[in-house]
């Protein structure tokens, strides 16, 4: 099913997130092939939960576009960060029309569980680092306007945005 996408200034995407306990309940699990479905859907390359309006540690990676099939991660989270950070433009499905430079580590080590609760590391320097830890920072309130250095675009949006106290 098709989940709509909270935008800002929705509170629940400023919230920290719950852990998700295993084995996973229905509902986690549907929750999961929900955002799997809504992310290829709004041609994104990733989605929180936070996202989709439920505040648990559920993220979904979607790099198809890379030839890699799309994936969920449960309690994730950097264990590593490499020393060289680049800046990249960032947009988010949570905002939509604004874009900017964020500088993120290059290189990151991320620990997470996978659908059966086991233990996984992954270590990367290319678009999953990126999308995981843009992800990540959904499941802890934190957004691309938090860390935007020159806005691309939608500046004019993130400045009436950050007017907002919530």
């Amino acid at each position: 099913m098709i989940l709509p996408i909270l935008t800002y200034p929705n509170q629940v995407l400023r919230k920290k997130t719950e852990p998700v306990v295993f084995p996973l309940s229905k509902e986690i699990k549907k929750l999961t092939r929900d955002m799997l479905e809504t992310v290829h859907k709004a041609d994104g390359i990733g989605l929180a939960a936070p996202q989709v309006g439920k505040s648990v540690k559920v993220i979904v990676v979607n790099l198809e576009k890379n030839e890699l099939p799309p994936f969920p991660l449960y309690n994730a989270k950097v264990v590593k960060k490499g020393f060289k950070k680049i800046e990249v433009e960032e947009g988010c499905l949570s905002l939509p029309g604004v874009f900017g430079n964020v500088k993120r580590p290059k290189q990151v080590t991320i620990e997470a569980q996978n659908q059966d609760g086991k233990i996984i590391r992954i270590t990367d320097d290319g678009w999953v680092s990126r999308v995981v830890q843009h992800e990540i920072d959904h499941t802890n309130g934190v957004l691309i306007i938090d860390l935007i250095k020159k806005y691309t675009g939608g500046e004019e949006i993130a400045k009436q945005w950050k007017k907002i106290k919530l």
